[in-house]
């Protein structure tokens, strides 16, 4: 009976560790959780240069087709 008790609480330590581990990624870390309707809370882009802006614009005037 003891070596039962003994081998659920070793399993019991080992899924507790391999949770709170798994929790711990990077890319999770500093994401917005609370959420305010209509309003974007995420990070803010950075402006395109001169060049960037008239690269789009021609390309969006060739899809102008119709």
């Amino acid at each position: 009976m003891r070596q039962i008790l003994t081998k659920t609480a070793t399993v019991l330590v080992i899924g507790v560790i391999a949770i709170g581990a798994s929790a711990c990624r990077d890319e999770e870390q500093g994401r917005v959780l609370n959420y305010e309707k209509g309003t974007y809370l995420g990070t803010v882009d950075t402006a395109l240069s001169a060049n960037q802006l008239s690269e789009l614009v021609s390309r969006s005037r060739l899809q102008n087709a119709f």
